[in-house]
């Protein structure tokens, strides 16, 4: 099966012609992919490294503990207490995640109809969010009443929505019918 650097590899030709660059290092590329999950309730430290836990082995790094910046009185909620976990994935672990993302995961999500175009911001990073965390192989023997929703976020050096949806395109990422807003 061909790899998503592959795929972009193979793109770059169609890519040029398509948003008519003539110096393929002014097409957009990927810099980052960022995994994050928020755990509800921050008093609860056994939700908390369940969270943790099951984010680090399905991206195979160590999670970061997202504080809270502020104290909120009406949610119990104090300055440093842990509402979070977040991944930033790079390299090799970055197009590993986005393989297993585009070919095992998305196609086992119930219901699944494509990814929404306008999760493409106007940077030219594209947001997907995703409901329970059990599409990912890793996760799948796992109690269903631990479920948890985490949101992924593929950052990229495009300008504009149309060099990014070119990028998205080629990678293969299955966008849905849907008509996107302007």
């Amino acid at each position: 099966m061909i790899g998503i650097k592959e795929k972009i590899e193979k793109a770059i030709p169609l890519m040029e012609e398509k948003l008519q660059k003539k110096n393929r290092y002014a097409l957009p590329r990927l810099v980052k992919v960022v995994v994050s999950s928020g755990t509800g309730r921050a008093k609860d430290k056994t939700r908390n490294e369940l969270v943790a836990d099951r984010l680090a082995k399905i991206t195979g790094q160590k999670t970061s503990a997202r504080r809270a910046k502020q104290s909120i009185a009406s949610f119990k909620l104090r300055e440093g207490d842990t509402i979070g976990y977040a991944v930033t994935l790079r390299g090799a672990r970055m197009y590993g995640f986005l393989d297993k993302l585009i070919n095992a995961a998305l196609p086992r999500t119930k219901d699944f109809k494509g990814v929404s175009p306008t999760g493409i911001d106007e940077a030219g990073n594209l947001t997907i969010g995703i409901k329970e965390h059990s599409i990912f192989p890793e996760a799948a023997e796992e109690e269903i009443r631990d479920l948890f929703g985490l949101a992924v976020t593929i950052v990229t050096t495009a300008k504009n929505r149309n060099e990014a949806r070119a990028l998205f395109d080629a990678m293969g990422i299955p966008f849905g019918k849907n008509k996107e807003k302007r």
